[in-house]
């Protein structure tokens, strides 16, 4: 007759950790910013409680993100930059930092283009009061913060087309800093057009300056930022996966 002891089924394996989502935002001066970043990471981890999330920011707010790899060890770590195009953040700061931490990292693209972007952002103008008026005579200002690299520009004008088709109306990138048209540009050339109702998406992900600054010059109706959307929090995950993805093809290929 079997002992009792061999019908207690054996442990189940231990999953292994999941590897951690480090967010890494720019940081801002502005008080909301990071509250609303807070609060976004706090939407991720409801989303996905087995991964481990942490925040660094890349300048003016603590943690700063070679604190948060420093605290992480040899940790393995995704790197999602909460920034929305392409330039010297993803290209150069995000990368040195990580390569001089301990940390095993893997680094995401930024978020944009993606259409989870654009359904947040139509999300914030139909909050605005987006829909009131006709088509015929409506456009949006897509505001961007700006840069000097080329393939930001690039990537927001990739946003901007997918929004106008979205929406069925004409979108214009413009920026606050570092490249052209300025939002004040960009309004006077819809409405010379014929264009009386013209909107501004905010393409900013938290509030601050130049998203305050881009909202001030809206004519008729400015969008809130894209800030805590669910989109936002959905988009961090799939680069997350994303990136984990590409890392274990690139392993496969190379055994």
């Amino acid at each position: 007759m079997p002992s009792q002891l061999s019908l207690v089924p054996p442990p189940a394996p231990r999953r292994p950790a999941a590897p951690a989502l480090v967010v890494v935002a720019h940081g801002s001066r502005d008080p909301r910013a990071l509250s609303t970043v807070s609060a976004l990471l706090d939407r991720v981890r409801a989303l996905r409680p087995d991964v481990p999330v942490h925040l660094g920011h890349i300048e003016l707010n603590a943690p700063l993100l070679p604190d948060t790899l420093a605290a992480l060890g040899d940790t393995e770590a995704v790197l999602v930059p909460l920034l929305l195009s392409r330039g010297y953040h993803v290209k150069q700061d995000i990368p040195e930092m990580a390569a001089a931490s301990r940390a095993r990292t893997h680094l995401a693209g930024p978020l944009g283009p993606h259409p989870l972007l654009v359904d947040a952002l139509q999300a914030r103008l139909l909050e605005a009061g987006w829909g009131a008026t006709p088509r015929s005579s409506s456009a949006v200002v897509l505001a961007a913060a700006g840069s000097r690299d080329p393939d930001a520009k690039t990537d927001t004008a990739r946003t901007a087309h997918l929004l106008a088709a979205r929406l069925g109306v004409p979108v214009v990138p413009a920026y606050a800093s570092a490249a052209t048209p300025t939002v004040d540009t960009a309004v006077r050339t819809l409405l010379a057009r014929g264009r009386r109702h013209v909107a501004l998406a905010s393409y900013f992900t938290a509030p601050g300056r130049f998203a305050t600054e881009c909202a001030r010059k809206a004519p008729w109706t400015a969008a809130a930022p894209l800030g805590t959307h669910p989109s936002m929090a959905q988009l961090l995950l799939h680069r997350y996966e994303e990136t984990l993805a590409n890392a274990a093809s690139r392993e496969l290929a190379s055994a």
